[in-house]
Order: structure tokens, then C-alpha cells, then sequence
């Protein structure tokens, strides 16, 4: 669409809203009198602007509800913490620390009615400092772990989904 405009210098502004910030965007604009011009942005290129900005955050940012070491700062056999508490839908990362290999595998006896122990663990080792796996957490309940080679060491956890 055109607008008609009759002053020599206009402010153009938009505001717009998304995930809770408000964004401002102001700029001088010169335009001859009484000529029809095109806009140049609008609030739906803001918009899109705003969603590409925001996915690029969260894409190379993840936030975890909680971080695991798998062995400990001195060499520990241990996860560290061993017990945490986290929020249905939250996802927990698990990350080789020292004294490794290590894995993650879910006792199948020590977990949610209806949740599938092999389908949430992790089995094949970790070998490598900083190594990481991921697991989501949807089914409320208490989900007990533990590192295969290194149980009978007494390196387990909990997992307290509320």
C-alpha cells in the first residue's frame, strides 16, 4: 500500500511484542511532500525478524534443567550431584567428566510405571572428556541410574520428575 505524506521529516515507529520483550524501533525517514511512498518495514518483517532472532538464541544457547558430571572434579566414581529434582517436560544433560568410559542406563525396576528403561538409556560409553547426552524428562516420577562399569563402585543416581 502507498501513504500520502505532507511534512518534509517523519519519525516511523513500531513496537512490537514477542515472547514477553517489547521492541522499539525508530528511525528518521525523509520524503518529499505530497509523494506517494511505499513503507519501507512492517510490523509482520519485524515479527519474522524478531522469530529468526529469538530460534538463533535458543538454537546455540540450549538451557538445561540440570547438569550431571559423570565422575567427579578429583576422579570420584560418581555422578555429581546424584540426586536432583526437576519439572515434567524438563531435559537433564549428562556430561563425561573423568574416570571414564561411563554411560547412563535407567533401572528398569527404578522407574515410572509405563516408561521404557532401554528407550531412555544411554548404553554405549562415553570415552572422551565433555561428552554429553541429553535425556527429556515427561513422565513424572522417580527414575534411579547408574554407570555400568562403575556400579558395583556405587556410581548411581536419582531423578525426581515432578
Amino acid at each position: 500500500p502507498r501513504i500520502h505524506v505532507t511534512t518534509h521529516i517523519k519519525m516511523a515507529a513500531m513496537t512490537s511484542t514477542f515472547l514477553g520483550s517489547a521492541v522499539a524501533v525508530k528511525a528518521p525517514v525523509k520524503v518529499a511532500a505530497k509523494k506517494a511512498v511505499a513503507p519501507v518495514a512492517s510490523l509482520d518483517g519485524l515479527k519474522k525478524a524478531a522469530v529468526v532472532g529469538a530460534a538463533t538464541v535458543l538454537m546455540a544457547s540450549p538451557a538445561f534443567a540440570a547438569t550431571i558430571k559423570l565422575g567427579g572434579d578429583n576422579g570420584e566414581l560418581g555422578f555429581f550431584p546424584n540426586k536432583i529434582t526437576v519439572a515434567k517436560g524438563e531435559t537433564v544433560e549428562f556430561v563425561n567428566n573423568k574416570a571414564f568410559p561411563h554411560n547412563v542406563v535407567f533401572d528398569e525396576d527404578n522407574v515410572p510405571s509405563g516408561v521404557n528403561a532401554d528407550a531412555i538409556s544411554h548404553e554405549d560409553y562415553l570415552n572422551g572428556p565433555g561428552e554429553k547426552v541429553t535425556n527429556k524428562f515427561d513422565t513424572p516420577g522417580t527414575y534411579g541410574y547408574y554407570c555400568e562399569p562403575h556400579q558395583g563402585a556405587g556410581m548411581q543416581g536419582t531423578i525426581i520428575v515432578q
